[in-house]
């Protein structure tokens, strides 16, 4: 990118181009971002950076008013590892889960938007990811009978947990368990 290219996105204000590079003011001893709504400086005052941290390392600091510091700020993605991180902690009690994520304070429909914007994956998948994943142990790795597995990855009824077990798995529990013995 030529400096004459990022000058025109520096005087358009152009947000496609936050992140691409910086800008820095020698009058001011400021850098912004090509979106910065401050007014335009002189060509002459400017001097163009590839990383924020460039910027600072030539004795300039961020402007107050686009927050240059913050472009690796993710607001979202902090809020996602929320979500994880009750999921992590209550996947397999239902109860304790919604309760973990009404005290973030968004509503379900945006946890889920926001979840699946960073993960791919909606919390309900990534709750059921867990589940397989700790019924399998308990499978592989204890004589808990079945009932209790199912209970213990939270499920209420037997006949749920062996449903979505066996969609999961193509097999059942106990076809799991046997199967899992055999290679070991």
């Amino acid at each position: 990118m030529t400096e004459q290219e990022m000058w025109e996105a520096v005087i358009q204000n152009d947000s496609s181009y936050d992140g691409v590079f910086f800008y820095a003011v020698k009058t001011t001893g400021i850098y912004c971002r090509p979106s910065c709504k401050s007014k335009p400086p002189k060509r002459g005052n400017i001097c163009f950076f590839s990383t924020a941290q460039e910027a600072r390392d030539a004795g300039f600091h961020p402007c107050k008013r686009c927050r240059s510091d913050l472009l690796d700020y993710h607001p979202m993605r902090e809020i996602a590892e929320m979500v994880k991180g009750k999921i992590d902690h209550a996947f397999a009690e239902q109860e304790k889960l919604n309760q973990g994520l009404t005290e973030i304070g968004l509503s379900s429909r945006r946890a889920v938007d926001v979840f699946k914007a960073e993960y791919g994956m909606t919390p309900k998948a990534y709750s059921d990811s867990l589940r397989l994943k700790e019924a399998q142990r308990l499978l592989l790795d204890t004589d808990t009978k079945v009932i209790d597995i199912a209970y213990q990855v939270g499920f209420g009824s037997l006949t749920a947990f062996y449903s979505f077990f066996k969609k999961e798995t193509g097999k059942t529990p106990g076809e799991y368990r046997k199967e899992g013995i055999k290679h070991e």
